[in-house]
């Protein structure tokens, strides 16, 4: 009987105001048989550090966050704070 755990990146998505969301899954193996599963997820606003993320992750930001993407996300939020 072998136990393992595995932790993958299973779903990113990016919102149409550059926001990208990161879902993790968690699985408990026991002989490549899955026991349990977790999910977790994380959101991350346009010009975040990404630098512990996966590659995967860190490539689709990169690719998402343009300087347009980043200029027009923090002119939405100083018209959402007034």
């Amino acid at each position: 009987m072998t136990l393992t755990k595995e932790i993958t990146v299973d779903q990113v998505t990016v919102t149409e105001i550059g926001i990208v969301l990161v879902r993790e899954v968690t699985r408990i193996m026991e002989d490549d048989v899955e026991l349990s599963k977790q999910y977790v997820r994380t959101s991350f606003e346009p010009d975040s550090d990404v630098s512990t993320q996966p590659n995967n992750v860190q490539a689709i930001c990169k690719a998402a966050w343009t300087p347009e993407v980043i200029s027009a996300y923090k002119e939405q939020l100083v018209k959402v704070a007034l």
